[in-house]
């Protein structure tokens, strides 16, 4: 504990970003680059075949879009600075926008927890329930629990993300490529062992219930696929959760090492590390995740190629229109 009454207030912080040696760090810079604007084109990509093919016009294609949707802004929160600290180094930010970061990358982070559970809902509906499958799972009841999930997250993230701005800072250097919880009360005057505690009873209910709403669901799902008659539907509807499990699998263990589990435990930077993973990797990974194992995506995708095709057929002037004007 620091002595509050030596403290300067800080009003920037410096974010340190990762060591690199000056050989290796363009080639950083660009991997990530190219991974984060591949990010962005995998996920629109998405977003416009669920909006644009009537093959996609289902709940379970509606929830993956809005996903897609998050992910964009998820990535986008973070990466700039990331980029920015791998070209220049240590980097400076306002101490405004360094707590508005800190707030939208929470609450888009606890946006997603309860998007995979209603995912999970979803699937759990459609297999054990098919008969009242798209009674339940109506174009309003989509609407609202996609809305819901959105102003849980935000609301949620505001008691961590609040705590944290109202902290007295006397350092400045902040050990991390963004503004996350733990590096930045590790800059405090004061104890902040009473803020962690918080911290970890808010993140660890938020995803912890929501987790195990998406085991209990899963398991529910488990017991019908095993009643099923043949080995050919229990493996269909084994596929249309699997990709939304290994989602699920890559974003909570990231985040439970991170935020739940105890951060002396850790070797030092091991964090920024982790943070790579659910931060840039998972939005990186769900739409290859959603696309690569799925026939109806494939397919979604080949309408789309064959129609803009033949838009581009219909408008491109006939050579010999050409040759005649």
């Amino acid at each position: 504990m620091m002595d509050h009454t030596n403290c300067t207030w800080t009003h920037t912080f410096l974010l340190a970003g990762f060591t690199t040696t000056r050989t290796f760090r363009p080639l950083a810079f660009l991997g990530t680059l190219c991974i984060y604007l591949l990010t962005l084109a995998g996920n629109l990509f998405i977003i416009i075949l669920v909006k644009t093919d009537s093959g996609l016009s289902t709940p379970m294609y509606f929830f993956i879009s809005v996903l897609s949707f998050l992910e964009l802004w998820y990535v986008s929160t973070t990466v700039p600075t990331l980029l920015h600290t791998l070209l220049h180094g240590h980097s400076p930010i306002p101490s405004a926008a360094c707590f508005l970061q800190l707030y939208v990358f929470h609450s888009l982070g606890m946006t997603e927890c309860y998007l995979l559970g209603i995912m999970a809902l979803d699937r759990y509906l459609a297999i054990c329930r098919p008969l009242h499958y798209h009674a339940l799972m109506s174009r309003q009841v989509q609407l609202w629990l996609a809305g819901a999930t959105w102003v849980a997250g935000f609301s949620a993230a505001l008691v961590p993300a609040g705590l944290t701005a109202s902290l007295p800072f006397c350092l400045k250097d902040v050990a991390h490529y963004f503004c996350d919880l733990a590096p930045l009360m590790r800059l405090a005057c004061v104890d902040t062992s009473w803020h962690a505690q918080i911290h970890g009873a808010v993140i660890g209910i938020a995803t912890g219930c929501n987790f195990l709403l998406i085991l209990g669901l899963y398991g529910g799902i488990l017991t019908a696929v095993l009643k099923l008659p043949s080995a050919a539907s229990r493996a269909k509807a084994f596929s249309t959760c699997s990709s939304h499990m290994t989602v699920v699998a890559l974003f909570y263990a990231s985040a439970f090492t991170v935020y739940v589990s105890s951060p002396g435990s850790r070797p030092a930077g091991t964090d920024k590390l982790i943070a790579l993973v659910y931060a840039l990797l998972t939005p990186f990974l769900n739409p290859i995740i959603y696309t690569l194992r799925n026939k109806e995506v494939k397919e979604a995708g080949k309408r789309v190629r064959i129609r803009i095709r033949a838009i581009w057929m219909w408008h491109r002037p006939h050579p010999g229109l050409l040759w005649l004007s």
